[in-house]
């Protein structure tokens, strides 16, 4: 168990690092810690707390006012150093503030060198800056400050340093200006302390010395000094409600950039950190983060793991904590790759129509892209990414890459429908990684149930609609131009009704029809309003300014009621349309051309091998069913609903074997090898 160390500690206790734990040491904000992002507002709200705390408890000096917490960690390496893991924005700032302080006393003592006040008040304040000589309480070496920045994209380290060791004032860059504006926010916060602290000396002359005091010695944080960074990055996670919690990029960035052997290698990354991170800012439920998520497939891909996932983190760090994988050739341009892909087909441009422009898909798949950007989970990311990196050079990547993305949204697709949980995917995408990275392919034959047509009905109030009814948008025509603006559901019978307002239909019958695909469609928010609960009639005005091509067919629909055999015609024509598409996309596989050697199944399971014409290529498929909670019809039918699936494609059929003797424990080994035999 790590050892804490908790004590409340007022500012000069903090600063000075005074304690016998501390006493020699300084403050480091590591490498992978944001930049110093804290502004004049900022600024200027601590400010006021603490002149507000002091002129409201000036009479009784024992009153302490809270500042929070700071968590840091005894650097790893160094006996000298402490890590600062959380709480950097607003130590910066304390130091930053006792520094403008300073700088005014020194000013001051100018003209009053004989001031013992002052000069008690910058002996008090020196030693939470820098080391002081214990006899003479002198500054030693001014350069010597207490707290350092190695963060790694914030070009402004320097001048920090150079704040807490000269103390000068900072130059604006636009010194005419009637408000001026500084290159970094060290500098802005800097020069704002320096200018309120002037102002409160005017306005109070008699108590400004006092509120230096009540600011070193009242004004109390409480450090939490760990021993290991774990439990730190733990209990930052824990305590860090104020801002965003330090991610699992932050720390990669800061290995990675312990990687730089030059000044100009670190230069460098750090641009390039800062670019990928601009290029993200626009791309709401895309980081950094994920980018690095989506590459460990790549690599679980590549060495055939298919196990549960782990932490990101943990992955990366390995067992020895050494993060090796960062020193593979090429890694962070891989990282870059994948950043540059995934923003350039997430986005919708305008001239997206022009395929010709966009190197890697053509508009019918950016159709898809967006069919499983509305899916129910991000799983379609993975496979997504490895086909990507596998087949990013090839010549044909753009039709390759449609038709990969064509079987798998109907593989996700239909699995949600027939399982809708994240379990019933994860498996086969884990081996879709596998297959994509090891042999370029995945295998996504699937036979649809007979059922299929009424699962699907069921969906029609689930997470699956709206995707569902994209895809059937798209489908429906195939001139369709991709649909760039925020989509709603609309109901063509309103969800909310009058009787007076169609002819003998009920409230119960419309229950029953209501919520069916064929009354649902995609529509543009702004029409969705628009059209709200209205008369079908007059809905058909706002439909015929739609971007969707169906819905301006409904515009021309020659019958001004919109009633249950219209919707249910609809309906039929939908599920149809939707199940050929499946259909046809899961039988077109890339392993068209194989033909079964092994067909085991009991009512517990059923367990298929495949092989491919020349016997190169061999595809098992085990499938665990749910025999405890099927129907008796179910049952006589011969339909027992899947719990979970295991796809794997082997390059023999002793790998095959095995592979299912490990996940059968040798169940059905006898009829699987007469099988095999037979087929020989």
């Amino acid at each position: 168990m790590a050892e804490l160390q908790i004590s409340k500690k007022s500012i000069q206790e903090l600063l000075s690092l005074s304690d016998s734990n501390n006493r020699g040491k300084k403050y480091i904000i590591p490498e992978y810690q944001r930049p110093y992002k804290w502004d004049v507002e900022k600024c200027e709200t601590l400010w006021i707390d603490l002149t507000n705390f002091y002129e409201t408890h000036k009479n009784h000096s024992n009153k302490e006012y809270f500042l929070g917490t700071i968590v840091t960690c005894a650097e790893e390496n160094s006996k000298t150093n402490i890590d600062v893991i959380d709480g950097q924005q607003r130590l910066t700032s304390f130091y930053l503030l006792l520094r403008a302080i300073y700088a005014k006393l020194e000013a001051m003592l100018v003209a009053s060198p004989d001031d013992d006040e002052i000069i008690g008040l910058m002996s008090s304040i020196a030693p939470c800056i820098w080391n002081v000589n214990n006899i003479t309480r002198k500054v030693t070496d001014r350069k010597d400050i207490h707290i350092h920045s190695n963060v790694a994209s914030d070009k402004g380290n320097e001048v920090f340093h150079s704040i807490m060791k000269d103390g000068e004032r900072p130059s604006p860059i636009n010194p005419k200006a009637r408000k001026p504006s500084y290159a970094t926010n060290y500098e802005a916060n800097y020069a704002f302390f320096l200018n309120k602290y002037d102002e409160y000396i005017n306005l109070h002359p008699q108590n400004w010395k006092e509120l230096c005091l009540c600011i070193i010695e009242n004004c109390i944080v409480l450090p939490i000094e760990c021993t290991d960074i774990d439990s730190a990055l733990t209990i930052f996670g824990t305590l860090n409600d104020r801002g965003l919690p330090l991610a699992d990029s932050d720390i990669f960035k800061a290995e990675l950039y312990k990687q730089c052997e030059t000044s100009k290698e670190k230069e460098d990354f750090t641009e390039q950190w800062k670019i990928l991170e601009n290029d993200l800012d626009s791309y709401q439920g895309l980081s950094i983060d994920d980018l690095f998520r989506y590459y460990t497939h790549v690599i679980r891909g590549r060495n055939k793991d298919v196990s549960q996932e782990i932490g990101l983190r943990k992955f990366y760090a390995g067992t020895d904590s050494k993060f090796k994988l960062f020193q593979e050739n090429g890694f962070f341009e891989n990282i870059k790759d994948i950043a540059r892909f995934w923003t350039y087909i997430l986005q919708n441009k305008e001239d997206f129509d022009k395929e010709d422009i966009h190197p890697y898909c053509t508009l019918q798949a950016k159709k898809y892209i967006q069919c499983l950007c509305a899916y129910p989970n991000d799983y379609w990311r993975y496979p997504t990414t490895v086909f990507f990196m596998k087949h990013k050079d090839n010549d044909t990547f753009k039709d390759d890459f449609e038709l990969f993305l064509k079987q798998l949204v109907a593989y996700l697709f239909v699995k949600y429908i027939e399982q809708p949980s994240v379990n019933a995917i994860k498996i086969p995408v884990f081996n879709f990684c596998s297959d994509i990275a090891n042999i370029g392919k995945a295998n996504f034959t699937y036979n649809i149930a007979s059922n299929f047509s009424e699962s699907l009905n069921a969906f029609s109030t689930s997470k699956i609609t709206k995707p569902i009814l994209l895809l059937n948008a798209y489908l429906y025509d195939e001139q369709q131009e991709l649909l760039r603006e925020d989509l709603d559901i609309e109901h063509i019978f309103p969800q909310k009704w009058q009787n007076t307002n169609y002819n003998g239909w009920n409230n119960e019958e419309a229950k029953a029809h209501l919520n069916m695909f064929g009354n649902k469609v995609v529509l543009g928010r702004r029409l969705n309003i628009q059209a709200g609960n209205g008369y079908f009639g007059q809905k058909k005005i706002k439909y015929a300014s739609s971007s969707v091509h169906e819905v301006r067919d409904l515009a021309n629909y020659p019958k001004n009621d919109w009633l249950k055999e219209d919707i249910e015609k609809r309906n039929l024509e939908m599920i149809t349309r939707l199940f050929n598409f499946f259909k046809e996309a899961l039988s077109d596989s890339p392993l068209e051309d194989n033909h079964i050697i092994v067909n085991v199944t009991d009512e517990d399971e059923y367990i298929k091998i495949y092989a491919n014409t020349k016997r190169e290529l061999y595809s098992l498929h085990i499938a665990f069913k749910d025999i405890n909670n099927a129907s008796p019809q179910q049952i006589m039918n011969n339909e027992i609903p899947i719990i979970e699936e295991y796809y794997e494609q082997l390059k023999t059929i002793e790998e095959a074997v095995s592979k299912i003797n490990k996940v059968l424990l040798v169940k059905h080994h006898a009829e699987i090898m007469s099988q095999i035999s037979n087929q020989v």
